[in-house]
């Protein structure tokens, strides 16, 4: 009962560990938990507690919380991530473990995480997958979930943020308090979870991963969780969370295919075997132009933007390259393009002229005024992007853009 009497300050141990479960109308299956937890704080030869998050349970979770010598935390705020956030602040343990209180953890291996945790590892990410070496017991996992959702999920984290875990979404994982400090975690939901790796991975943290198994869940009621809606939350955040591959990525591709394509139609009509591609397949590509330029341009805003709002890390390559990008400099540039523009419409108003302003052929007339009316609307794009780019750089008191000092937010500093 190291977990209870260290909680109730009878000793002046401190306590090493926390294990901590969010709780709503969990009554089923929380004594088992909270009975295994005890165990696996036992199996870790430390002192520890056993912290119960509640988020409003309706049912006896917190009479079965204190009876089984946990500690109960109310958290107010709905969201899986602020029953994990309340749950984490109230922990008084140097190391965490975080689990669900529905049976499909078994807390009784908690040493298997706190054995990473004395190597120095700070997030410790059980995983449930075959492919890191985990095992999913009949029943407890539908199937979209095992073969579609956290296998694609998993990859996109490994691809987007170079994360090193198999199973990017395991409800079983570690942190150190320190660590969680450093994270500085925003979300409310069940993207907190995806937050949680996201930022450990920014902050280069020392991760580590172990396997585990997933049993199916205890409680007749139906799963907190929803498989396509949680789904797509967590791909959204991760998305968001990567400008690269949401905005940039894309938008260098669509750029690069239609310039390509652009500046060969513009001379002549292309034949690929019996297909012809001609004038409107050079609308199409400049279009791919104009749809890339804006992406990235996307890009370029929503890094900014997630930097000063503490989002995203400072990234000195993105910051050099930022500060080359000055407001003054994109309207000179915007301004030559749209003179580029204008200089192809004055080239096909010329031609018109010297055919007495009578009907040209229809493709070639197009060659002219295409690339002109596109270049003009990068022209156009790029100005006021410069403009919008120059609210971005705006430094206050309270917002920092890329590169720039940290702002003091003493208003009588000088």
């Amino acid at each position: 009962m190291d977990g209870f009497f260290g909680w109730m300050g009878l000793v002046s141990d401190p306590i090493d560990l926390s294990i901590v479960m969010p709780c709503l109308n969990e009554a089923e299956t929380l004594a088992d938990c909270i009975e295994k937890a005890h165990l696996g704080i036992e199996r870790c030869g430390v002192r520890g507690e056993i912290v119960i998050a509640d988020n409003g349970s309706e049912d006896n979770s917190a009479q079965i919380a204190g009876r089984g010598g946990a500690r109960l935390v109310r958290v107010r705020e709905k969201g899986y991530g602020n029953a994990l956030r309340g749950g984490i602040q109230a922990a008084t343990g140097r190391w965490i473990v975080l689990g669900d209180a529905d049976g499909s953890y078994d807390f009784s291996e908690a040493n298997r995480l706190v054995e990473k945790f004395r190597e120095g590892f700070e997030l410790v990410m059980g995983c449930r997958l075959p492919s890191g070496g985990g095992k999913i017991l009949p029943g407890a996992m539908p199937w979209k979930n095992r073969w579609l959702g956290n296998p694609l999920l998993s990859l996109i984290g490994q691809l987007f943020f170079k994360c090193p875990v198999h199973d990017f979404h395991c409800g079983l994982r570690g942190l150190t308090k320190a660590a969680f400090a450093k994270m500085d975690l925003k979300t409310t939901g069940m993207e907190f979870a995806s937050e949680m790796v996201i930022k450990s991975t920014f902050e280069r943290l020392k991760i580590a991963e172990v396997p585990i198994t997933l049993h199916p869940a205890g409680r007749s009621r139906p799963s907190h969780l929803k498989p396509w809606r949680d789904g797509w939350r967590h791909l959204r955040f991760m998305l968001i969370y990567s400008p690269r591959w949401l905005f940039l990525v894309p938008g260098l591709l669509l750029s690069a295919a239609g310039l390509v394509l652009a500046v060969a139609l513009s001379l002549d009509d292309m034949r690929l075997g019996q297909v012809v591609l001609s004038v409107g397949t050079l609308t199409m590509a400049c279009v791919a132009i104009v749809f890339g330029f804006q992406l990235i341009a996307f890009a370029f805003f929503a890094k900014v933007f997630a930097i000063t709002q503490g989002l995203l890390p400072e990234d000195p390559k993105f910051a050099r390259i930022f500060k080359l990008f000055t407001l003054e400099k994109g309207i000179v540039a915007g301004l030559l393009v749209l003179l580029g523009g204008a200089v192809l419409f004055l080239r096909a108003g010329w031609v018109w002229r010297v055919a007495g302003y009578g009907q040209l052929p229809y493709a070639e007339n197009l060659r002219r005024l295409i690339p002109g009316a596109t270049l003009m609307i990068l022209g156009i794009q790029s100005i006021f992007s410069s403009f919008f780019m120059g609210v971005l750089r705006l430094k206050t008191v309270w917002r920092n853009p890329p590169g720039a000092p940290k702002a003091s937010c003493d208003r009588n500093e000088t």
